[in-house]
């Protein structure tokens, strides 16, 4: 639950205003709206990466500043644009996902991340180095790496921060069907430009300048007629209605 919340990097310039927001356990929330609007910057206050300049952050009624940093992350699984991998193994950077982890716990997340194929198809396995931050390995193949890391680790927050924006859309395809079987049971919160990977999902929030400015499902906010749909628009090639009418030549 975010209550009042804003946040600033510099005091003249604030990121977040006022903003009001609660997701159930469970739930699935994206995130949607243009360059600077806030969206990365509310995401990164859940793992405590920052802290509201003013307002709170709960974590089952829970002020997050309460809870340890170490202790808050053992809770949230995050699949970003780019993965981070260490210039180890495919099996070491699949185990950073959770400290302990058994082999066959490293090879079941890989083969949930539909990652064991391309694995085995190295010249070492799981044991192949992945190259300094992962050079050996495709855009696709990190992805799912860290699709792995998440799956390892089972938490039941999940982070996705533009997971696919760096893929050719068949990979994206492919991805989002895993990543879709990653969030099953999760509460999941995700920033994409993509709005035809989100129309579907339960929730959508649309932020602007740092404050919600549309929520609802994506038939809801196209009804409204207001940014979403002009975004969803422009996504699709679609001309802007002219006096509430479409025009067409």
């Amino acid at each position: 639950t975010f209550a009042g919340v804003s946040f600033a990097y510099d005091p003249k310039a604030p990121v977040l205003a006022g903003v009001d927001l609660a997701i159930a356990p469970g739930e699935t929330v994206a995130f949607v709206g243009g360059t600077g609007a806030g969206k990365s910057t509310l995401l990164s206050l859940v793992p405590r990466f920052y802290d509201p300049t003013t307002g709170i952050v709960r974590l089952d009624g829970h002020d997050l500043r309460t809870l340890t940093k170490a202790s808050l992350r053992t809770q949230i699984g995050m699949v970003l644009q780019d993965t981070l991998l260490f210039s180890t193994s495919i099996r070491e950077n699949i185990a950073y996902g959770r400290e302990g982890a058994t082999e066959a716990e490293i090879i079941e997340a890989a083969k949930r991340a539909q990652a064991y194929d391309f694995i085995m198809a190295q010249p070492k396995g799981f044991e192949t180095p992945v190259g300094e931050r992962g050079g050996h390995l495709s855009v696709g193949q990190r992805q799912r790496i860290g699709i792995a890391r998440a799956f390892l680790k089972n938490a039941p927050i999940l982070l996705l921060d533009e997971p696919t924006s760096a893929l050719d859309p068949s990979t994206e395809k492919a991805i989002m069907e895993t990543i879709s079987e990653l969030m099953l049971g999760r509460t999941t919160l995700i920033i994409t430009h993509r709005l035809s990977t989100v129309h579907h999902f339960g929730r959508i929030v649309l932020l602007e300048k740092g404050h919600i400015a549309e929520q609802g499902t994506g038939p809801e906010l196209l009804a409204l007629n207001g940014s979403y749909a002009r975004l969803h628009r422009a996504a699709n090639h679609e001309p802007e209605p002219v006096n509430g009418h479409i025009q067409t030549s």
